[in-house]
């Protein structure tokens, strides 16, 4: 009999759609919402036999879990702003960047025949991007290699870049737009670089990067670069300027060596030296010894 009537049950009520089994859905298991905003996480309870369920959300993030809503109230970092909505569903406000990971609402109905159900929501929290780092080269001279460069790191999803110059946008490859036929250049709007193989004279000025994404954009302030003509003739010119400088350096030094400028002067083939005399002495001769020194001479003359 009991084979029977499970046999019954079996043919009148699959086991997708038993009277008194739990069940789960949401209207919404992929929100996307911008950073500082409010959403709300979708849990709606189809089928159940159960008055008072037990509810319960778990954050799961880099590979852990843990609790969002457990024993009727809220818990970890969401404490203090969000709700339960309904029975089920779950209001978090201000949403911050690190809200982005998956939420998982289970449902326990003890009455039911089947008890547990569960469902996933994957939030994702956009950031606008903050205005980027911009490099660009004061001055370049004509046929030389330039870079410039733009780095954002806040955004989210990783924005994308685009550079303008007096602020007309800049194409990806410069060969593919007639407009900059005089220019050589290629842009990567994934890192941000500008980078120019052989600069012109039309390369020359204002130059900014914009980063955008799905929740916004910013830019940079405008900064100018610079393409000069090499002057070679000066550059001959200033060569010669100081090698000249230095032939008449070395032309006056031998000239002086051989004025005798450098060399010692002598007395009978031997230098000449001062007696020397330690320092602080003052000597101050006696009369005695000047008429000594005198007669001594006059002695020497005879």
């Amino acid at each position: 009999i009991r084979v029977v009537s499970s046999l019954i049950l079996l043919f009148f009520f699959p086991s997708g759609c038993l009277t008194g089994a739990v069940n789960l859905k949401s209207s919404n298991r992929n929100p996307v919402v911008q950073e500082f905003e409010s959403v709300e996480l979708s849990c709606i309870i189809t089928d159940s036999q159960t008055n008072d369920p037990r509810i319960e959300w778990k954050k799961i993030q880099d590979e852990q879990t843990s609790y969002v809503f457990f024993d009727n109230k809220i818990q970890g970092d969401l404490t203090g702003r969000a709700e339960l909505l309904g029975k089920t569903s779950l209001k978090i406000w201000n949403v911050t960047r690190t809200d982005s990971a998956l939420y998982r609402c289970e449902v326990v109905a003890r009455n039911d025949r089947k008890e547990i159900d569960e469902i996933v929501i994957e939030l994702t929290v956009q950031v606008k991007p903050v205005p980027p780092a911009c490099r660009v080269p004061r001055a370049v001279p004509v046929g030389k290699a330039a870079t410039l460069s733009c780095q954002e790191g806040e955004g989210y999803p990783r924005p994308h870049y685009s550079w303008y110059r007096n602020d007309v946008p800049l194409p990806t490859d410069s060969r593919a737009n007639p407009r900059f036929r005089n220019s050589s250049f290629l842009l990567n709007p994934e890192t941000g670089t500008l980078v120019f193989n052989a600069v012109h004279k039309e390369d020359s000025g204002q130059y900014y990067c914009i980063a955008s994404n799905d929740a916004g954009s910013a830019r940079c302030e405008e900064q100018d670069m610079e393409v000069y003509d090499l002057n070679i003739s000066g550059i001959i010119g200033g060569v010669l300027v100081v090698l000249t400088v230095l032939a008449l350096i070395t032309a006056g030094i031998c000239c002086a060596y051989r004025r005798g400028y450098f060399i010692n002067n002598k007395q009978n083939g031997e230098s000449y030296k001062n007696p020397g005399k330690p320092d602080g002495v003052n000597y101050i001769r006696t009369d005695e010894e000047v008429r000594s020194r005198v007669r001594s001479d006059l002695t020497k003359d005879t």
